[in-house]
């Protein structure tokens, strides 16, 4: 078989409008073999568009401030995860990533663990907002709960598809979920010229990334070795697996590697990534997959021993928070 070599385009609108329907059962297997095949797609159809170019006009006007208003809310202020990321300050593998960011999640008072409780707990808690952008709350809000819409149709599709019915993945979002929202510009300097890494090689941790990306390209996709260019689609964003999904299903749908190379010096992307992902004290057990499902399902966990999918959520995504974000490890979870 010829390997592709674009990405599949998948259209929810009959998921949105005729959720019962044939023809949407129909999408919903079409939407399983795409994830199980190549674990990355563009999404159209999902009715945001407007709504996702509010959210880049509050992360230009963001970006816009001057350099210490951004570090005012500096991601370290907290051990939340919450804030402002300096440009070069993540790390993908050890290796500084040439982006800066914002990071958000549900905002909730901040509660005090006690002893014996595990430490994802904190990664809930209250966003920081610039105080000179009162318009950047509710712009984000917003988008926050409109994507926990699409992540919420997606995710029953994907079950119609592996044939378990609608609701099976609910109560691990029960009420809500945990999500988290990444507005990334991504910026090479001078001092950088011979390092491309926008973002290094990685898997996502939870179950799934929705990413609305501008004009400008350089996120990849690796499927099976083959290295795929996500070229940016006007009003598609791009959807892909995460680790969680690649536990529940023993690998029947993988958490596919991905990176963004950084634009030319002189050049900025911007990017909005919203992680669907569910509560943080969520286990997930092993599905019970149909037969001819469960024989392609290829292991729950990732190829690299030195990198294991722990299957409680919180625990998942704390790994890489703290790998990504040394200075906050160092502060808080030392």
């Amino acid at each position: 078989m010829r390997k592709a070599r674009t990405l599949p385009v998948f259209d929810m609108t009959r998921l949105r409008t005729e959720p019962d329907s044939a023809a949407a059962v129909q999408d919903a297997r079409d939407l399983r073999d795409i994830c199980h095949h190549q674990g990355f797609c563009y999404v159209i159809g999902h009715g945001l568009v407007r709504a996702a170019e509010d959210v880049f006009e509050t992360a230009e006007q963001f970006f816009a401030l001057p350099a210490n208003a951004r570090q005012a809310l500096a991601i370290a202020n907290t051990p939340h995860f919450r804030g402002y990321t300096l440009l070069g300050d993540e790390r993908t593998k050890g290796a500084r990533d040439w982006r800066d960011q914002m990071d958000f999640s549900h905002d909730e008072p901040a509660k005090a663990l006690a002893a014996g409780d595990p430490p994802w707990l904190n990664l809930r808690g209250p966003n920081q907002w610039p105080p000179t952008l009162p318009q950047m709350r509710p712009v984000i809000t917003d988008w926050l709960a409109q994507m926990h819409d699409v992540g919420t149709i997606i995710m029953r599709a994907m079950a119609v598809g592996l044939e378990l019915g609608g609701d099976y993945f609910a109560p691990y979002f029960a009420p809500r979920g945990d999500a988290r929202l990444k507005l990334i510009r991504y910026q090479r300097p001078q001092n950088a010229a011979d390092s491309d890494q926008g973002v290094g090689w990685h898997h996502d941790t939870g179950f799934l990334t929705f990413i609305v990306q501008d004009e400008v390209g350089g996120l990849q996709v690796d499927i099976d070795g083959q290295i795929i260019d996500a070229t940016p689609m006007p009003g598609a964003m791009i959807m892909n697996m995460g680790e969680m999904l690649q536990v529940a299903t023993g690998g029947y749908f993988r958490a596919t590697p991905h990176r963004v190379k950084s634009p030319p010096p002189g050049v900025t992307r911007k990017s909005i990534a919203y992680f669907f992902n569910p509560k943080l004290e969520s286990v997930f057990e092993p599905i019970p997959l149909p037969p001819h499902l469960a024989a392609k399902a290829r292991g729950a966990q990732n190829i690299d021993p030195a990198d294991p999918v722990f299957n409680r959520v919180g625990e998942n995504i704390l790994k890489t928070r703290l790998r990504a974000h040394p200075d906050v490890a160092n502060k808080f979870y030392s």
